[in-house]
C-alpha cells in the first residue's frame, strides 16, 4: 500500500483556498499512491471556535473528497469540523452537536469515520465540541487501518492493537504546534512499537490563526521503527512510503483445533527495502530490533 504524506499550510478559517490546495496535491497523486492523508482539519484549521464552519456530511467538504476520491482512485483521509447526529428529541433542546470527525474517503464506495476520542482543552476543543463513543478501525485493499486523531495520539489504551491483529497500520493526522513538538516524536515512536505496526503520521507546517506555529515532523515508519520517510523542520511537500503490507495471521488448523499462525510482512519505499517482520507469537508482534 502507497501512502501519501500531505504536510503543508493550511489557510485560516478558509474553505475555498483548502479545498483548492487539497484538490491540487491529490491530482498529483494520480496513479503514484493507494492513500492521500492530509493534515487534522485540513480544511478549515484548528478552528474550534468557529461553529459556522462546521458541515454534514452531505456538505462541500465530503461531496468534493468523495469526487477526488473517485475521479484520482484513491482514498484520502484526513478530519473536518462535522455536524453530528444527536439521538432524537434531543435535537430540539440542544444546540448542534460538533465533532472532529477523522474519515477515509474510499474510491466508488462508502466513507469510514472515526471521531476524535480525547479532546484538547488547551485549545478550547472540549468547549464546542463531542468525544467519540466507541473506536472503529478501517479497511481498505485488504489493510487494516486504525486512525487516531491529533491528541488521540497520547493515550496508548485507545490506540492499543489488543489482539496484536486489530489492524496493520496506524495514520494519525495533526495540528501540532512546534512548541510540543517533541512529544509528537515521542508518541509517534511509542505508539508503534507498543503495537508492533506500522505507521504514518502527517502534521501542517505554517502559522495558524491563534500565532501558533506549525513544524511539520510528519513521519512513515517500518515494524522495526526504521523512518521510511521523514520531513525536516519546516518542509513543505509531499512523500510516498511504500508499504508491503501481508496479512500478520494466517489461519492453521492442527490437533487440539483451529488457531491464527504468523506470517512475514514487508515493507518498502522506492529506493530501499525495509526489513520484515515475524510475529512471533499469537498475542504479540515482535521482530528482533524491539527485543
Amino acid at each position: 500500500m502507497r501512502v501519501a504524506l500531505l504536510q503543508y499550510p493550511i489557510a485560516w478559517a478558509d474553505k475555498e483556498t483548502n479545498l483548492r490546495l487539497a484538490e491540487q496535491r491529490i491530482a498529483a497523486l494520480a496513479g503514484k499512491a493507494d492513500v492521500a492523508v492530509l493534515p487534522e482539519m485540513f480544511a478549515t484549521g484548528f478552528c474550534t471556535d468557529h461553529p459556522e464552519l462546521a458541515e454534514n456530511m452531505e456538505g462541500e467538504i465530503m461531496t468534493t473528497l468523495q469526487r477526488l476520491a473517485n475521479q484520482y482512485e484513491i482514498a484520502i483521509v484526513g478530519s473536518f469540523i462535522c455536524i453530528g447526529n444527536r439521538r432524537k428529541g434531543l435535537a430540539r433542546i440542544l444546540p448542534p452537536k460538533l465533532v472532529n470527525r477523522g474519515f477515509m474517503v474510499v474510491p466508488h464506495g462508502e466513507v469510514q469515520i472515526q471521531d476524535k476520542r480525547h479532546l484538547y482543552a488547551h485549545g478550547g476543543e472540549d468547549k464546542f465540541f463531542e468525544q467519540a463513543s466507541e473506536r472503529n478501525t478501517f479497511e481498505y485493499k485488504g489493510v487494516k487501518i486504525q486512525l487516531l486523531v491529533c491528541y488521540d495520539l497520547r493515550f496508548p489504551v485507545w490506540a492499543r492493537n489488543q489482539s496484536g491483529y486489530d489492524y496493520d497500520i496506524i495514520l494519525v493526522v495533526a495540528n501540532w504546534p512546534d512548541i510540543r513538538i517533541q512529544y509528537w516524536d515521542a508518541l509517534i515512536a511509542a505508539r508503534a512499537t507498543e503495537n508492533q505496526c506500522y505507521i504514518a503520521a502527517v502534521n501542517c507546517v505554517g502559522d495558524d490563526g491563534m500565532d501558533l506555529h506549525y513544524n511539520g515532523h510528519s513521519i512513515a515508519y517500518d515494524t522495526r521503527l526504521q523512518p521510511i520517510v521523514s520531513f525536516a523542520d519546516d518542509e513543505e511537500g509531499t512523500k510516498i512510503a511504500d508499504f508491503d503490507i501481508k496479512p500478520m495471521y494466517s489461519p492453521v488448523t492442527s490437533s487440539t483445533g483451529r488457531f491464527h499462525a504468523p506470517v512475514s510482512s514487508n515493507l518498502r519505499i522506492t529506493t530501499s527495502m525495509g526489513s520484515s517482520m515475524l510475529n512471533l507469537s499469537g498475542t504479540s508482534r515482535m521482530s528482533d530490533a524491539t527485543l
